[in-house]
């Protein structure tokens, strides 16, 4: 980051006649630098006001409108309360029948004994929901529901909906806030909010899935990003570092208990990390924490839900727990010359790999697990390394989400420009990547001349560094199965904004044309994000307002009918 220094001035052999006495030559300039810090002091202070502002105002806005959007497509506040449960298609109306039943219990107690002794769920089998599913989010907002007093003025239909559109505020936030901390700029954060929101139908879907685990657990993973960029920071104060390691372990602990596929998310997560610190990207020690706050976390869930044998057997702990014994063993895998370094590099994959299986082997014989099996035969068909006659595996494989990532896709996301910057900033990055790696590798780091540092020598941050690898994983993820393009489509946002604004892509570029100056850098730092602004403000407001004008219905009076029919023979059956 560029700062100003203030500029030392020599004093004069010959003073002038009506040069100030030697009193006033040494208060003047110091009443300069505390002025010019006072003043810069002061921008900081309105900037970050304003940009915080800005953040809260476009999260609030985005939750009025996916529920308005909610509103019309369904006319929610006019159908009967049988046709707003039957909205909830598939999964997502199981996950509330929980949340209704917490509700109808005569007591919390009795409520949370009917999810520990559930008869309903499977046939003839009596489950214990609170091990089998993540339904802690239902349990804990029907307490809530049933503490407050808002039960005259709130339906609880409306308090459930409502309260995922509100997280739907903390997810545009902390996309803000990451591009914001990425770039040092809030313009940055701003087209990360407006391309979030003009890219909806790729961005997130709660307006018609309301109750999916994704739509719980996605806001806290966007803030465990966040957390961890500014835990990456360079020069942190140990009380800001504690804080943010606390906000990183509460981020990806509510982000596990709320998503089944918590461990496979975070499993990516951690390769990434590894990645980097094998490259020498990031701080190790920070790194470390992060290992040891992912596995805190899916332990604790693990305890919540009952010991889930699922949990206990993920490959996210053993691979996590072989990486930090591999490092106790190969003590000085960063020492050493660019051939011995690949050499130990490759010996330490290696070591990693084997003690990841070992572990995970070991424990699933110890505590005969085969609980996620069924995953690993899905991946095997899906990627052609043979057929499979397990019964679930087939299912995902039928399953259009669980397929590739359609074309149009990407379509839809160059209509915003998003798709185009997003490419043009991470091939940059991913050259300067490469670059910084092998300058760490090699060694060669250390450069004899300052000007000759300014001209070659590329640096990553390693907050951008981190974000570049993310992406780069979590972009493969959703290309492969269509499901989690909405992991990989928020991010996108983040990072193509974040380039779009960065000296971190404009000064080399510069460099290379010999065109560099700080206020040429700046004035394309700053006009670039407000003319695409601009752009998708023309192009897509009068969109959005016919969005939002188009009003539907639910309409389907058979099902409505079967439901009924369905509650009147309980009622009889109970007679």
């Amino acid at each position: 980051m560029t700062t100003v220094r203030q500029r030392r001035v020599g004093k004069g052999t010959e003073p002038a006649e009506d040069q100030p006495s030697e009193e006033e030559k040494n208060v003047k300039p110091d009443g300069k630098i505390l002025s010019d810090h006072t003043g810069r002091k002061l921008w900081n202070i309105l900037s970050i006001t304003v940009g915080g502002i800005a953040a809260i105002s476009l999260g609030l806005l985005t939750s009025v409108y996916v529920a308005t959007l909610h509103e019309n497509d369904l006319w929610f506040s006019n159908i009967k309360e049988v046709e707003r449960e039957i909205s909830f298609r598939t999964e997502c109306g199981l996950y509330y029948s929980y949340y209704k039943q917490m509700i109808q219990a005569p007591s919390i107690q009795q409520g949370l004994h009917g999810l520990v002794y559930d008869n309903k769920t499977e046939s003839v089998r009596t489950i214990n929901i609170l091990e089998r599913m993540n339904v802690y989010q239902e349990v804990f907002l029907s307490i809530l529901y049933r503490i407050l007093p808002i039960q005259q003025y709130l339906e609880p239909v409306y308090f459930y909906i409502y309260t995922l559109f509100g997280l739907q505020a903390v997810y545009v936030i902390a996309l803000y806030v990451t591009s914001w901390l990425l770039s040092g700029t809030w313009l940055s954060g701003l087209l990360a909010a407006c391309w979030y929101i003009t890219n909806r139908i790729d961005t997130t879907r709660v307006e018609f899935t309301i109750p999916l685990r994704e739509n719980w657990a996605l806001p806290f993973f966007a803030v465990q990003i966040a957390a961890i960029t500014y835990l990456l920071r360079a020069h942190l104060q140990p009380v800001q570092e504690k804080l943010t390691l606390v906000a990183v372990f509460m981020a990806t602990f509510l982000f596990s208990l709320t998503w089944q596929f918590n461990q496979f998310m975070m499993l990516i997560q951690a390769l990434a990390l590894f990645i980097l610190d094998c490259f020498d990207m990031l701080p190790t020690a920070k790194v470390t924490w992060l290992y040891i706050i992912q596995i805190s976390g899916l332990l604790l869930v693990c305890v919540l839900q009952f010991f889930n044998s699922m949990i206990l057997g993920s490959l996210l702990i053993s691979f996590n727990t072989s990486v930090l014994i591999a490092r106790t063993i190969q003590k000085n895998l960063k020492r050493g010359s660019l051939l011995n370094r690949l050499g130990k590099l490759i010996l330490h994959v290696l070591l990693v790999l084997c003690l990841t299986l070992t572990i995970n082997k070991f424990i699933k014989k110890i505590l005969n697990l085969e609980s996620d099996e069924h995953i690993f035969k899905f991946l095997k068909a899906k990627f052609g390394f043979g057929a499979t006659r397990d019964f679930d595996a087939n299912l995902y494989l039928c399953e259009e989400a669980f397929g590739l990532l359609p074309l149009n896709t990407f379509s839809r996301l160059s209509d915003t420009l998003l798709f185009y910057v997003y490419i043009f900033v991470l091939f940059l990055m991913t050259i300067g990547a490469v670059i910084v790696a092998f300058q760490n590798l090699s060694g060669s780091t250390q450069v004899d001349s300052m000007e000759t540092m300014e001209e070659c020598t590329v640096t990553l941050k390693p907050d951008a560094a981190y974000n570049l690898i993310h992406t780069v994983l979590f972009g493969c993820l959703a290309l492969s199965t269509m499901r989690m393009k909405y992991l990989w489509t928020s991010h996108m946002c983040v990072f193509a904004s974040f380039g779009l604004c960065s000296t971190e892509v404009w000064r080399p570029i510069l460099r290379c044309i010999h065109l560099y100056t700080s206020q040429r850098m700046h004035v394309i730092k700053y006009s670039l994000p407000i003319v695409t602004l601009l752009y998708i403000s023309y192009k897509f407001w009068p969109g959005i307002m016919d969005e939002l004008s188009e009003l539907r219905e639910f309409y389907d009076p058979d099902t409505v009918e079967l439901m009924n029919w369905i509650k009147q023979q309980e009622q009889h059956a109970h007679l």
